[in-house]
């Protein structure tokens, strides 16, 4: 079965935290997700307007709804109607945090010796933030260091306090360096901002052989490079700026903000600003934020987001990533607001409003999102990822000639050798539209430069298999897809039909039951486990299968296929067994 994934270019922090979701973890109260402004307007609630209770019930309501501005109103309401009670003052606060009213949360922040230790430690990273967000370095170091935080804000507090020493002055206690054990990319931004910081401290021969080494360690998302750039700008060495720029685009040729780097670098233009210190802190914040999404504890990776904007309420990546975990949590208007701060300037503008489209196609208004796709790719008519983004959503609306045709035009104007995602995106969408031989070509095209790359090998296989076509030559595409990605339900879905197109059901059938595990409500992997089952004469236990295709969704034609094997199953003799190999 082929994996029709949406082509998408993420942001390189962005990417760091793909495929989060939902899950408790110490801290907050559970809600299910936060309104996006910075620093909402929290409604005030009198408490004679309810009981204690009445505010209390309001309260898990407006949390139940994402509306955590007005949980913080209701549960601080309800904790001075019964005179400041922990229970209610810990879920003001975590809703406070979640909305984003840093100043508000601050204050709500338990401290007595009879506090949640779990909260009482958050409250510590939120008191230490909002100080140091006020530009009181010193108070901030002294809050962040008062007490052992321990897991899991331990490395969020270790990476803020440098800032908070440079706010206070104390330039040795800035550049420490930080071991952050098993945490990779903690270490890397930990690295990354000593060697901020020592720039900032004039120690720039330090700084200078910090960036080299992040360089020469891969850099992801040439962050170091960009920060290496900058400060050799500053410094009026713009032709060795230039030559860090230049080497990090052989590395990431798609990076705008390197090519600008390197343009202003020739052209003499103004180096960028020193961020300040607040700006330095926000981004040091991000990592461990994207750490904790990578291990899908969303809700303390969500409030970590928030402190960072506390600090730099422009910083666009976290928006961005505010955005996605609303989006997953289901918070449509939240994570709406979140996409809409990215600035149109903003090298990732383009990408912030594709994903606020997708916000109003998953929730079925096509047209709205269609609209916000076309908008952006005329305000932005040579962006790849505008176009990208215009022909996925038509092929998610089945107006596969259409997307298509998009994808013809990016792939002519983009050069000799067309990057090999958009033969796969038009591929796709010429399939569905019924052009077999056009999308055959689009994939041998992109197998000629990704050779590797097991969603190719697997959707140009699958289509083989399916039409009866080339099939030793697709099991073995097959074979290797799976041996590159043996989580993949999809890829070995194929496997399985290849190995019963062969004829070979027994083993089709182990294959296939494999696959059904990895994705038990795909209605397509069900239909062929139960086709697999009746060749080996499990019959009840096919129509076990095709029952549950029916409860499954599956398209019109599968259903018509599944519904007419309930009344009379395969009854058509079957194929001679085929030895797989032959």
């Amino acid at each position: 079965m082929p994996s029709m994934r949406t082509l998408v270019f993420l942001a390189p922090l962005a990417a760091l935290a793909a495929c989060a979701t939902p899950n408790g973890a110490a801290g907050p109260a559970r809600p299910s997700a936060a309104a996006a402004a910075s620093t909402p307007q929290v409604r005030a609630v009198s408490p004679d307007e309810a009981s204690p209770y009445g505010l209390f019930l309001a309260g898990r309501g407006a949390m139940n709804d994402g509306r955590s501005a007005d949980a913080a109103g209701y549960f601080g309401a309800a904790a001075k109607a019964v005179g400041d009670e922990s229970f209610l003052t810990d879920r003001a606060f975590s809703a406070a945090l979640l909305a984003g009213d840093i100043r508000r949360s601050a204050a709500l922040a338990p401290t007595g010796p009879g506090a949640d230790p779990a909260v009482m430690r958050l409250g510590v990273l939120v008191r230490g933030v909002e100080t140091l967000a006020e530009g009181d370095g010193k108070g901030a170091r002294t809050i962040l260091t008062s007490t052992d935080v321990g897991y899991p804000h331990k490395t969020a507090v270790a990476l803020i306090v440098p800032f908070a020493a440079a706010a206070a002055g104390d330039v040795q206690g800035s550049i420490v360096h930080l071991v952050l054990p098993g945490e990779p990319i903690a270490q890397f931004f930990a690295a990354l901002d000593q060697a901020k910081l020592q720039e900032r401290a004039k120690k720039f021969d330090e700084a200078e052989t910090g960036y080299k080494a992040l360089i020469a360690a891969g850099d992801p998302g040439a962050m170091a490079s960009l920060n290496y750039g900058a400060m050799l700008e500053r410094r009026g060495r713009r032709a060795d700026a230039a030559a860090v720029y230049q080497a990090a685009l052989l590395r990431n040729p798609d990076n705008d903000e390197l090519r600008d780097g390197r343009l202003r670098a020739l052209g003499h233009k103004p180096a960028p600003r020193m961020p300040t210190i607040q700006q330095d802190a926000a981004e040091a914040l991000i990592a461990p934020a994207a750490s904790l999404m990578i291990q899908h504890q969303q809700e303390v990776a969500l409030a970590y987001l928030r402190l960072a904007l506390r600090l730099d309420p422009q910083r666009d990546e976290a928006w961005m990533l505010v955005g996605d975990i609303l989006a997953q949590e289901g918070d449509k208007d939240g994570a709406r607001e979140a996409y809409l701060k990215v600035a149109p300037g903003d090298s990732r503008f383009v990408t912030a409003r594709g994903k606020l489209a997708w916000t109003y196609q998953n929730a079925g208004d096509k047209e709205t999102a269609l609209k916000l796709a076309r908008e952006t790719l005329a305000a932005q008519p040579d962006s790849l990822d505008a176009q990208v983004n215009l022909a996925d959503l038509l092929r998610a609306d089945e107006r596969y000639d259409e997307s298509a045709q998009v994808l013809d035009k990016v792939i002519a104007g983009a050069g000799p050798t067309p990057d090999w995602r958009l033969y796969y995106a038009r591929a796709m969408s010429l399939q569905q539209a019924g052009h077999w031989p056009e999308a055959e070509r689009d994939l041998q095209a992109a197998l000629k430069q990704r050779p590797d790359e097991p969603e190719l090998l697997n959707f140009l296989a699958y289509s083989w298999v399916d039409r009866g076509e080339h099939l030793n030559e697709a099991l073995a595409m097959t074979q290797k897809a799976v041996s590159l990605n043996p989580q993949s339900g999809a890829m070995i879905d194929s496997l399985g039909w290849a190995y019963y197109r062969l004829g070979d059901y027994k083993t089709a059938v182990t294959k296939l039951e494999q696959a059904v595990v990895l994705e038990p409500s795909d209605p397509d992997v069900n239909d062929h486990l139960g086709d697999a089952y009746w060749r080996v004469g499990r019959k009840t236990e096919a129509e076990y299968q095709w029952k549950r295709v029916l409860t499954l969704e599956p398209t019109a034609k599968l259903k018509t296929a599944v519904e007419q094997k309930l009344k009379s199953g395969l009854d058509t003799p079957a194929a001679p067994a085929v030895v797989a190999g032959s």
